[in-house]
């Protein structure tokens, strides 16, 4: 019988709808604008809140294409997968493109990160190191609502706030 790995406690009851929306929202401004995943993501069950460093501030006709892509997303009921790798699996070669974990980044972990990393993915278009809850497939999510955006000229951030109606 196998053993579950060990992982770091999870201190947040996250709504799975939503931070699994989380996940797709950061794949998709990161192919829309090629930046990084948010490193300021708050999300809840009634409204989230996630921020990007872009090169510009989004237009409307740009914030139109992130929501309409977001609900192709959970409308192609992409499965939601769970896989346990251990962490020195995942080394440069193996992130870059066209390895098999592309995409992988590591920055975001604590220090004290367990051995065994549980990598979550989203059919083919996430991957990402996470321990929280999600959905099964994407069409559980439910229809992602865009509530407002704001832009920091100064920061260059580009603040989402975001619910999923279910």
């Amino acid at each position: 019988m196998e053993q579950e790995p060990i992982l770091n406690e999870h201190n947040k009851e996250e709504f799975p709808p939503s931070h699994t929306a989380e996940h797709l929202l950061n794949q998709t401004m990161i192919r829309m604008f090629g930046c990084e995943r948010s490193r300021n993501a708050h999300i809840e069950r009634k409204k989230s809140k996630i921020s990007y460093i872009l090169d510009h501030k989004p237009d409307r006709k740009e914030e139109k294409a992130i929501v309409d892509r977001m609900n192709e997303l959970i409308e192609e009921d992409l499965p939601v997968t769970f896989e346990f790798v251990r962490r020195d699996e995942l080394t440069a070669e193996s992130t870059s493109e066209g390895g098999r974990y592309a995409g992988v980044s590591l920055d975001k972990l604590p220090e004290d990160a367990s051995d065994t990393i549980r990598l979550v993915r989203i059919g083919d278009y996430d991957v990402c190191p996470c321990i929280g809850k999600h959905v099964r497939s994407t069409s559980q999510i439910g229809r992602f609502e865009l509530l407002g955006t704001n832009w920091d000229e100064m920061q260059h951030s580009f603040r989402i706030r975001f619910k999923v109606i279910q």
